[in-house]
């Protein structure tokens, strides 16, 4: 399986040592920031709680307690210490917004490749023309390990899609899949079969079903728990899909639909054959949805299925004897509080009596025409069977966000179960890190999230600048507007500056150069010339910024540059 890739940093501060660091192991040496120095890991597993917070974490521990008598989760003795997650500064809507509440694609970035990124950016720099950062799994593959990423949410997702994708939007999962076919990652298990197929086939495409070419090379693609479990260490290349979006809620999933903690098993069993080695990442996804909706229930059952998953990962680690395993969370959803209304009490007794998720109900409950057809919906799915006409008024009226009635009947529950939510959104409070193995010193205390991947790559001896280079050798990614007549016109300065060249300019002339080329446009009538020469480019002024076409910069470069649609991209080379 050896393979090679395809084509402001804040550090963190180690603080006060905890007491589980122990148990999870040391390493004793020291290395240089993005990995050179010697391996002390062959194999390193990152687990990502996604949405997973203190209170998710305490919550699902009583539940535990409550229902099994087992007073400690399965990642509880390897707690070693906490991370901050903030991004940097950007857009939202419009807006400027600070970066300190983070969204998965920012964090997501910061633990992958070590930097830190605007909100809904996929391992790109916080720029207008962005440079891609490379990820540890893209750092392993360069290295000839085999690599994974496993979740419960669509594979497309912004968390395992910053391991092995670039661009400047989270919500081009097309282009994330289509960048997954030539990462060379060898294990991708999740949801997300509609950003693979065409809207024809129920997909989201508008290109082409890509399954075939995913065939092509060699990946043998599995939809069901049965085709999982045929599976064997023979099929080396891997593509699980199941679910055209995300992985059903643990309470919703039928037998067909594997566990985390099976995906994982099946994933190591394969990856484990590599002679180099491997590194993988698995996410429990849907512990943030459940988070959004403010679905405690639900979350609860996530957040054991993630546990359960770290279980099979910490069981093949002590066994292999050559593997660290790191486990923290992009960030909490929805401000949850274990109490509520000045009452010192939950009612954890209550907690399991939801027969399956908010989600599976929303439908119904937005058709739902009369108070007797939500009382009925509530019943059949809870315990509740004395829901009063101002909880029925509630739900009907919907709680005023996209999540409507299903928000609504997620109030009522959760207000007869004791916890509050702060909202549907995500909160910036410090998330926790749980380490096994030689990576345990380097992430232990009080540390920035960052420090999750310069770790990693440490203990593994790799370079994450070195692969990050040789990614923006090859690509760039820049801001970009369409014109009337359907032309891509992009930001005269930021990219001139981003291929090495210079800008300069007022509001009447503008003046780039490269090498010994320039190009001079005047800004008044709206023509320009390269070296001298007249030359015929779509001008466009917005806002103050000057816009011009790629053969622009082509000419400018003295190389041809190659716009990619899907990615929204420009090809260097």
């Amino acid at each position: 399986m050896k393979k090679l890739m395809k084509g402001i940093v804040f550090g963190g501060l180690a603080a006060a040592v905890v007491s589980g660091a122990t148990l999870a192991g040391a390493a004793q040496s020291t290395t240089k920031a993005g990995g050179t120095a010697k391996a002390q890991s062959q194999n390193l597993i990152v687990l990502i709680g996604d949405g997973m917070g203190p209170a998710q974490v305490s919550a699902a521990r009583y539940f535990q307690q409550y229902t099994k008598g087992v007073n400690h989760l399965n990642i509880d003795p390897y707690y070693v210490g906490q991370a901050t997650t903030y991004a940097d500064r950007g857009e939202d809507g419009g807006k400027v917004v600070s970066g300190i509440v983070t969204d998965s694609a920012s964090a997501g970035t910061a633990f992958a490749t070590g930097h830190k990124t605007y909100n809904a950016g996929i391992s790109v720099s916080n720029e207008d023309v962005s440079k891609p950062f490379a990820s540890i799994i893209e750092a392993a593959e360069s290295s000839g390990k085999a690599t994974g990423l496993v979740t419960t949410a669509r594979i497309t997702h912004a968390t395992p899609a910053v391991y092995a994708s670039h661009v400047r939007s989270r919500d081009n999962e097309s282009a994330i899949a289509s960048q997954y076919l030539e990462s060379g990652v060898d294990v991708l298990m999740g949801g997300g079969k509609q950003f693979f197929v065409t809207k024809d086939e129920k997909g989201k495409r508008t290109d082409k079903n890509i399954l075939p070419d995913f065939k092509a090379k060699g990946y043998t693609v599995v939809e069901n728990t049965s085709a999982l479990n045929a599976l064997t260490s023979k099929n080396t290349k891997v593509l699980g899909l199941f679910g055209s979006s995300h992985v059903a809620y643990v309470p919703d999933r039928t037998a067909e639909i594997p566990s985390l903690a099976a995906m994982t098993s099946k994933a190591l069993n394969i990856l484990s054959t590599d002679k180099d080695g491997f590194v993988m990442m698995i996410e429990g996804g849907r512990i943030d949805h459940a988070g959004h909706a403010n679905d405690l229930p639900t979350l609860v059952q996530e957040t054991l299925d993630f546990d359960a998953a770290f279980k099979t990962a910490i069981e093949f680690a002590k066994k292999n004897g050559n593997t660290s395993v790191v486990v923290t969370a992009d960030h909490e959803t929805g401000g949850l509080s274990l109490s509520r209304d000045n009452i010192y009490e939950i009612n954890i007794d209550l907690w399991n009596k939801q027969k399956h998720s908010s989600e599976s109900l929303a439908a119904s409950l937005e058709a739902a025409q009369t108070p007797e057809e939500i009382r009925s919906i509530v019943t059949a799915n809870t315990w509740i069977t004395d829901l009063s006409d101002e909880e029925v008024t509630q739900i009907m009226n919907g709680d005023g966000s996209s999540y409507k009635r299903e928000g609504a009947y997620n109030a009522v529950i959760s207000k007869r179960l004791l916890v509050g939510w702060s909202g549907h959104g995500h909160s910036a409070v410090d998330v926790g890190i749980w380490a096994y193995g030689p990576i345990a010193d380097k992430v232990k205390g009080q540390v920035d999230n960052t420090q999750i991947a310069k770790a990693g790559a440490g203990i593994l001896g790799l370079n994450l600048e070195k692969s990050s280079a040789e990614l923006q050798s090859k690509y760039l990614y820049p801001k970009f507007k369409v014109s009337r007549d359907n032309e891509v016109l992009y930001p005269a300065g930021a990219l001139a500056k981003a291929l090495g060249g210079t800008y300069k300019g007022d509001t009447a002339t503008v003046k780039l150069s490269l090498a010994k080329n320039t190009i001079e446009v005047n800004l008044t009538d709206k023509t320009a010339k390269l070296n001298g020469k007249t030359a015929a480019y779509t001008i466009d002024v917005d806002n103050g910024v000057l816009y011009l076409p790629l053969n622009a910069f082509s000419q400018l470069k003295g190389t041809t540059l190659t716009w990619d649609a899907l990615s929204e991209r420009i090809i260097l080379r």
